[in-house]
């Protein structure tokens, strides 16, 4: 078969390279560059040369590609990855195709992760740690400074899991399944927990609990932790998935991967964000009035947290969910009251909605947890996800996660660098000093 001949096949028209190069308005070498970064899939016809790819593929990336350069032909356009686990549009997310706050309403976090991971539900499903797991992880988190946050424990925890898991490097899907049922347990596990005597048992959420607050919870504030967990698991290719998705894409292991998607967690425009909007509920209660504190963030330049969503027009489903739970708990009430008190000032200079960072400020200040409470559990929650996105990546080729670089440096060839002069040694530099 010649690369310009086209192909049919019982799915549907399949392009040559030249028609695809064509049709996206680039070379052929970028048309394989697009395969390289996941942005398209090929397919070698057999006993052809050539490759080929399925026409309703390529002219849904030349039509992206258009939308992102104002009508331009493609220039690499932004990475894009299949994927079967989370859809976002129209204001709503789904996972696997069913509604992701319906399924947070109706099943426990562990199930939601079971139903992410491998399309099917498992009622009553619970994960925990074999001691041994636990304690080593443990241990390796007691020997962090007191000040350490909360990330950072949960990666030391998922360094020590990994170094005590001989058979970590199995990346065959049973294994990593077992592998993910075991480190989410582990890593709630290895936190320190806010009062002695506590008990360690029965679902997640509760267990998380009581590494969150001293409080005794009842039953609707552990549903109101156990929903935000699984509104949480995932959310389409955030920063921190990318980074998942790298590393698996790498054969990085399944600790490897969730380490990578933790240390970009971290950042204030992700993971944290939920701690900022949480510090913002307490000003507005000690003063109780959003108006000042809301004045102070706009005259120091900072974006309003908690509020606005990048993927979502309208208002945050995830949000939504949260607030609707919230509202029936009546300890919650003052600090629902604090966070439309925000929603409603800031209306008065930029009308955005309330964000799922907002809904999780609600539930830390109002359950005696730190901050920093917020970031945990979007960390526990969202490592079933990236467990989800390592699993689907470790189908996929090989190091596929490779971007080109747009080079804007000096144009080559450039002249040798002159070597820097040696500094002096101190006397000498002493003597060289003029007089004044």
């Amino acid at each position: 078969m010649r690369d310009h001949e086209p192909v049919h096949d019982h799915e549907g028209r399949r392009l040559t390279t030249k028609e695809a190069a064509e049709l996206l308005g680039v070379k052929p070498e970028t048309v394989y560059a697009y395969v390289s970064r996941g942005q398209l899939g090929s397919r070698r016809v057999p006993g052809g040369r050539g490759s080929t790819f399925d026409a309703t593929e390529v002219e849904a990336l030349a039509r992206r590609n258009r939308r992102e350069s104002g009508g331009s032909p493609a220039s690499g356009g932004e990475l894009s990855v299949r994927t079967r686990i989370t859809l976002i549009e129209s204001d709503r997310y789904y996972f696997r195709g069913v509604d992701a706050t319906a399924l947070a309403a109706r099943h426990s976090y562990e199930e939601i992760a079971e139903w992410l991971w491998t399309g099917r539900m498992r009622p009553g499903m619970t994960f925990t740690a074999p001691e041994t797991s636990a304690a080593v992880a443990r241990r390796a988190v007691d020997s962090l400074p007191e000040h350490t946050s909360p990330t950072d424990r949960l990666r030391v925890a998922a360094i020590a899991a990994a170094a005590a898991d001989p058979l970590r490097f199995d990346l065959s899907e049973d294994a990593v399944l077992g592998t993910a049922r075991i480190l989410i347990p582990t890593l709630v596990a290895a936190l320190p927990r806010t009062r002695l005597n506590q008990p360690d048992e029965g679902p997640l959420a509760r267990r998380l609990w009581t590494r969150l607050s001293a409080r005794t919870p009842d039953e609707a504030s552990l549903r109101a932790l156990d929903t935000a967990l699984g509104l949480l698991v995932d959310h389409d290719l955030a920063a921190s998935t990318l980074a998942v998705r790298v590393a698996a894409s790498a054969r990085a292991n399944a600790y490897a991967s969730v380490s990578a998607g933790l240390g970009v967690l971290e950042g204030p425009l992700h993971g944290a964000a939920s701690g900022l909007a949480h510090r913002l509920l307490q000003d507005v209660l000690e003063l109780g009035d959003a108006g000042p504190v809301i004045a102070n963030e706009l005259r120091a330049g900072r974006r309003i947290p908690g509020l606005g969503h990048r993927l979502y027009r309208g208002e945050d489903p995830r949000a939504r969910a949260l607030f609707d739970l919230l509202e029936r708990i009546p300890r919650a009430e003052t600090a629902l009251a604090a966070a439309r008190d925000v929603v409603a000032t800031t209306a008065r200079h930029t009308p955005l909605h309330a964000n799922v960072d907002l809904a999780l400020a609600v539930l830390t200040a109002s359950s005696g947890m730190l901050p920093t409470a917020g970031e945990t559990i979007f960390a526990v929650a969202r490592t079933a996800g990236w467990v989800a996105h390592a699993l689907e990546e470790y189908g996929e080729r090989p190091l596929r996660m490779r971007p080109s670089g747009l080079y804007v440096g000096a144009k080559p060839p450039q002249s040798l660098p002159l070597p820097l002069p040696l500094p002096l040694p101190e006397e000498t530099a002493a003597e060289a000093l003029p007089e004044v």
